[in-house]
């Protein structure tokens, strides 16, 4: 199998695909000023208690307070709040991290009032972005996660990954990290550190623990509520979780992230590090690579399936539905058993990627093709808990009811990813009433003389529907000659996949899109 990511770079947001085989399995896409990530750690102040929940809400800065349950302090609570006011109580000087004093681990089983006040500052990490109307999930149990270990402050204990079967192979890593460990620090070893050399671990520990170090001296400079550590972009989350040998390129098409990416990449992987690729050519990245078009089929309503059959994915706030059907199937067997056997086994491995490409979490229920046979039912759950093997995300499956529905929970820790596949008229505004497309070329024109003339832009790209584009260079002197030549300017018509039939943009030469107003008529 063949892994390729393709990341997209624009001004507002970063779109992240990671490819297997030219097939899209999934899709992230975050904005540039986005804060409240997976990962980021504040200084927080508490806002509300509540007994009831037996947790408490939290002012991070976000426009919603976070939500912090009692189970999510951790045993080393006492502590940390401990350290916590030293540090504020330090007039600004640094105090050693090693000389830190246990005081006696929180019970499993207590009340948040017990530990907890309105007004206390605390130390929390965010553990699930806001999705909804909800504030983000919050823990008081701080990581920080590497490509081979997880660092966990406050704690003296080491975690090998339940994946590392060899008994040898852990019992070497568990003496390993022992003998590198750092004085009051967890760690957790990662299945990626498996028959890693000392050197590479220990560099990472210290990388680890130097981000530690001054997320702590952060601390004494300003006050609550605030960011103090800011988890690493997404692309390089990706990269830490998903890097492996399979990977033969990472595509790029913005200089600063390419330079970003290929840094880390030679920490992480030297001999990896010309797979990272800057690409500059005009044509849009997602549509050079084909993204695009799978993603404009893969996150509609409607997903089709081999031989005519479908499926009917629907969202709501709680939970999301996928129903297969078979559609108007002709081909195969003529057996009504064996045909759902069938098409629900080519469904199976296309909602294992809906799962992953739409990050779909919470509880999802599907509906399969009545099956009688107890065996296929059987061979159906268990073909989709092996499919599921490669989604990172935590879930659970249960095997089919007897109207063959199956549930699954999927861990939740971000917005479900949605794409808009349908397109609203960018002339009329849904109205249904446009102006004639006859006169469609005559208001880009009017655009490029403004441009030109009125703004003295003399070099610039346009970006269309591909038809339009088509059109617009159509002929030894084509449209777009005839206005290079009339207005004295270096123009290029660029078709774009995402753009509706009448719709257009203009960026300059560092790709950044060009804001015309509207003229009053």
């Amino acid at each position: 199998m063949v892994s390729e990511i393709v990341v997209d770079v624009k001004p507002k947001d970063i779109s992240i695909a990671v490819m297997e085989d030219k097939s899209l399995v999934e899709l992230q896409k975050e904005a540039r000023c986005d804060t409240f990530a997976i990962g980021n750690i504040y200084l927080g102040k508490v806002r509300k208690i509540m007994p009831g929940l037996n947790s408490a809400f939290i002012d991070i800065g976000c426009r919603k307070d976070a939500f912090l349950h009692y189970q999510d302090l951790g045993s080393q609570f006492n502590t940390q709040q401990g350290y916590l006011k030293q540090i504020q109580k330090s007039n600004k000087k640094k105090i050693s991290f090693s000389k830190i004093q246990f005081v006696k681990e929180s019970e499993k089983e207590g009340s948040i009032g017990d530990l907890l006040t309105v007004g206390q500052d605390i130390l929390v990490q965010i553990v699930k972005e806001p999705i909804s109307t909800k504030g983000p999930r919050l823990t008081a149990e701080i990581s920080m996660a590497g490509r081979f270990l997880v660092l966990m402050p406050f704690a003296d204990k080491i975690s090998i990954s339940t994946k590392i079967k060899s008994n040898e192979e852990r019992a070497r890593l568990r003496q390993l990290i022992q003998s590198v460990k750092p004085k009051h620090f967890s760690v957790i070893v990662r299945t990626s550190a498996e028959t890693k050399r000392v050197a590479e671990l220990d560099s990472e520990l210290r990388i680890l623990v130097k981000h530690w170090e001054e997320t702590l001296n952060k601390i004494i400079k300003v006050k609550a509520p605030t960011v103090i550590y800011e988890e690493s972009a997404r692309i390089e989350a990706i990269l830490r979780d998903y890097f492996n040998e399979t990977f033969e390129n990472i595509h790029v098409n913005d200089k600063d992230v390419y330079n970003s990416i290929l840094e880390y990449v030679s920490v992480i992987a030297p001999a990896k590090k010309d797979i990272v690729k800057l690409y500059d050519d005009e044509l849009p990245i997602f549509d050079h690579f084909g993204i695009t078009k799978q993603m404009k089929s893969l996150f509609a309503r409607t997903v089709t399936l081999k031989g005519g059959a479908y499926m009917i994915i629907e969202h709501t706030e709680a939970m999301h539905v996928i129903d297969v059907n078979s559609g108007n199937r002709t081909k195969g067997s003529t057996e009504q058993e064996t045909t759902a056997l069938e098409v629900n086994s080519n469904a199976v491995n296309e909602i294992a990627r809906q799962l992953r490409l739409r990050d779909m979490g919470g509880i999802i229920v599907i509906d399969f093709i009545d099956m009688h046979e107890a065996s296929h039912r059987l061979a159906l759950y268990e073909q989709m808990s092996n499919v599921m093997l490669n989604d990172r995300a935590k879930h659970n499956i249960l095997p089919l009811s007897k109207f063959c529905l199956m549930q699954i929970t999927r861990q939740r820790v971000r917005q479900i990813l949605a794409i808009q596949t349908s397109e609203k008229c960018p002339t009329c505004l849904g109205t249904g009433k446009i102006q004639s497309s006859l006169l469609f070329t005559d208001n880009l024109e009017r655009k490029i003389d403004s441009l030109a003339n009125k703004h003295h832009i003399k070099k610039f790209s346009l970006h269309v529907h591909p038809f339009v584009a088509s059109f617009l260079n159509k002929g030894i002197i084509s449209l777009r000659l005839k206005w290079i030549m009339r207005f004295s300017l270096r123009l290029k018509v660029i078709p774009d996949q995402s753009l509706a039939f009448l719709e257009y943009k203009f960026f300059d030469p560092h790709r950044n899109e060009i804001e015309i107003p509207e003229e009053k008529e």
